[in-house]
């Protein structure tokens, strides 16, 4: 298995110790193998997607657009 190091703010760091009985490993390998899942399940979804990055930009905006309209009644 690959070792892995990263940074975290000093107010996690704390908290983190100060629960030492979590294997703190295996809630971030969990975090990633879920993270993974997600990318994995959008990728396959995006091979199947005739969008362009312009599309979808332009979907975006008017749905901002609309939501903006929406909350200002």
């Amino acid at each position: 298995m690959t070792n892995m190091t990263l940074s975290i703010p000093e107010e996690l760091h704390k908290e983190i110790k100060a629960h030492s009985e979590i294997k703190w490993s295996d809630v971030a390998r969990q975090a990633f193998e879920k993270k993974v899942k997600e990318l994995h399940w959008i990728d396959t979804l995006l091979e199947k997607s005739t969008l362009t990055e312009e599309d979808a930009e332009r979907i975006g905006h008017q749905i901002k657009h609309e939501m903006n309209k929406r909350f200002r009644r």
